[in-house]
């Protein structure tokens, strides 16, 4: 079964950006890049939610090169104008359980917590990779809001790189009925 992956470049004080998306913050390093390289090595399926797909639309793309399928869940958009990106108006949760039983390669769940919270509660979420950056926003686009239970994590991995961040990988052990989320956990 495939994977769904969440995370990404974090505050300490766990925001994705700042208010009003600044992400001015950020610090990119060559770490960073082999980090990210080494990881949509495995990858082909993005998902999405409606303001992260504006973000990056905004920024020039949300196109990723490739044979990469890129998925957008909103309840509100009815077209998006790229060609190459599926836009969803069902049911995430439903959606991302057939997608996982389908054959192909990781796919990453990208940006805010609105879209990632219903996956947590839904169990569908298998690792969640951050990038911790030494920095306290105060305020901002938070990384996980509430998915109405624990979600229980396993480090895999964690060290420092360069700008004083942390890479933190973990893999999610419990699913919404705090069932292990694969077997033998």
């Amino acid at each position: 079964m495939r994977e769904v992956t969440y995370g990404g470049a974090v505050s300490l004080d766990g925001f994705l950006a700042g208010v009003d998306g600044a992400i001015d913050w950020l610090h990119f390093s060559k770490d960073v890049h082999q980090a990210m390289a080494e990881y949509w090595k495995g990858v082909d399926t993005i998902l999405m939610g409606r303001k992260t797909w504006d973000f990056a639309a905004s920024q020039g793309g949300g196109r990723f090169g490739g044979p990469m399928r890129t998925i957008v869940f909103s309840r509100t958009l009815r077209e998006i104008s790229d060609a190459h990106v599926e836009l969803i108006n069902v049911d995430a949760a439903n959606f991302v359980r057939d997608l996982k039983r389908q054959p192909g390669g990781e796919i990453c769940l990208m940006g805010g917590g609105e879209l990632a919270q219903s996956l947590l509660a839904a169990g569908l979420v298998d690792r969640i990779r951050l990038n911790v950056h030494p920095i306290l926003l105060g305020s901002g686009i938070p990384t996980f809001r509430d998915a109405g239970k624990r979600v229980h994590l396993k480090l895999e991995s964690c060290r420092e790189i360069e700008g004083g961040c942390l890479l933190a990988y973990y893999e999610v052990i419990s699913t919404r009925n705090g069932e292990p989320a694969r077997d033998g956990l």
